[in-house]
């Protein structure tokens, strides 16, 4: 299973046009800014766009009431003060060291059993539906997420051993009362920004061949259905961990208002629960506070994304850790090559031919890395596939990144040894390996 092309229905593959080159959307850079370039295919309207938002998402947002209503609106509770905050360089965020580090790029969900009007997370009646560390003045931080590790020493092919660590969080300074025992959490570290655009771009038909067609035995995938608030109505979903979010407008609203507290046309109510009520009282910049040009600016900048391009493909070791990757069944859910659609919001990403590896479908990860946590359709042990594109310069971009969604794995070869569920048979795969088999591996991930 080398490509999706090859998963694809026929009739599918015959209806669809020629597809332009991954030069046109993707960029050749290898550095620490790689994640922050536009796609060269950009109109200039397009790229005077591209700007507007950027300068958003880098912007250091202000506590109301303020002379400057464009930038006001932070809190009244809030995480960060501006997106870049959490995603450096437009890269992935990381897990604290130690329980006395703050969650710098990193947040925890919070639900109680049961569903809301929408079949999404039910927040909780006092925290909501994610802790928020901070609040303005006069107005309580909800509290603190600590992280704790245990360690434990796995046994590999060919003699070696390799140490993974597993994450335990507790809450403390709890400002509206105890948690219940009840209560559904995951940690989540920042996901990358780049490429988001093409993703979306992925016609829901994909998806649903993806979710049909035949797969390794033990493997799955399948469509998480949620909340549209524009449409009013349910959709496939295609981003956020556990791909919770039907696309990128309302992923950034939904950003704005859980992590900084800024109201948007999408979500127009404070995050603000029913006993807080200093929180209630605190001023607003407005109703909402960002504005819908704003947002679609901001929409702009993630849709104009560039991809780095994959790098030393030619290099022996690269080529037979590709190999490798499509043996131990990588490909089935970590699928090299879409193709996007008809995209009529950002005409520029139609009809490329894309390589993510991703299937943007739900599939069960095991106990292993279970959050115990439903989100719409996902199980508490379900999580999108990642891309990944551009994930060997996750580290270079910012040396602390991490991977998977808590960011408990410090190397690919961590995040690969963690798999269980529909992908324990790959990892088992790669723990057989020999020492030189598994160095190809990590070299051919690294060149992505």
């Amino acid at each position: 299973m080398k490509h999706c092309a090859s998963l694809l229905p026929a009739a599918l593959l015959l209806a669809a046009p020629a597809f332009a080159n991954d030069d046109a959307i993707a960029i050749h850079d290898d550095t620490r800014t790689a994640y922050t370039q536009p796609i060269p295919a950009l109109a200039d309207a397009d790229r005077a766009r591209f700007f507007q938002g950027r300068s958003l998402v880098r912007q250091v947002w202000v506590i109301p009431p303020s002379e400057n209503r464009a930038i006001a609106g932070l809190g009244p509770l809030y995480n960060r003060i501006s997106c870049i905050a959490c995603h450096g360089n437009n890269g992935r965020g990381y897990a604290p060291e130690t329980a006395d580090e703050p969650m710098r790029t990193m947040l925890v969900r919070l639900s109680v059993p049961g569903k809301d009007p929408h079949g999404g997370p039910l927040p909780h009646s006092a925290y909501g539906g994610q802790l928020n560390e901070n609040g303005v003045p006069g107005v309580a931080g909800e509290g603190r997420a600590e992280v704790r590790y245990t360690y434990r020493t796995v046994k590999l092919g060919g003699g070696e051993k390799i140490e993974l660590r597993k994450p335990t969080f507790r809450f403390v300074d709890l400002a509206y009362g105890p948690l219940p025992r009840t209560l559904l959490t995951s940690p989540r570290i920042a996901p990358p920004l780049y490429g988001l655009g093409l993703l979306e771009a992925v016609p829901a038909s994909t998806l649903v061949a993806l979710s049909s067609v035949a797969k390794p035995a033990g493997i799955k995938g399948r469509i998480n259905f949620v909340w549209d608030t524009e449409k009013n109505e349910t959709v496939p979903g295609r981003f956020g961990w556990k791909a919770n979010m039907p696309n990128l407008r309302q992923q950034i609203a939904g950003a704005f208002i859980g992590d900084m507290g800024i109201t948007s046309p999408l979500f127009p109510q404070e995050n603000c629960m029913l006993m807080q009520t200093d929180c209630a009282g605190s001023p607003s910049a407005g109703k909402p506070e960002l504005s819908m040009e704003q947002l679609a600016a901001s929409e702009s900048y993630h849709f104009a994304l560039a991809v780095p391009q994959p790098r030393n493909t030619t290099i022996p070791q690269v080529v037979r850790g590709k190999k490798l990757f499509e043996q131990a069944q990588c490909t089935a859910c970590h699928v090299p090559e879409l193709q996007t659609g008809e995209f009529t919001k950002y005409p520029a990403l139609a009809h490329r031919t894309i390589h993510p590896y991703t299937d943007l479908l739900l599939h069960d990860m095991g106990e292993a890395l279970a959050d115990h946590r439903p989100d719409y359709l996902a199980s508490g042990r379900e999580w999108r596939t990642p891309p990944l594109w551009g994930i060997g310069l996750a580290q270079k971009v910012d040396p602390r990144a991490g991977f998977l969604h808590d960011g408990r794995a410090r190397t690919l070869l961590e995040a690969v040894l963690w798999h269980d569920g529909e992908a324990a048979s790959s990892a088992r795969i790669v723990k057989r390996m020999k020492p030189s088999e598994r160095r190809a591996l990590s070299a051919y991930l690294e060149s992505l």
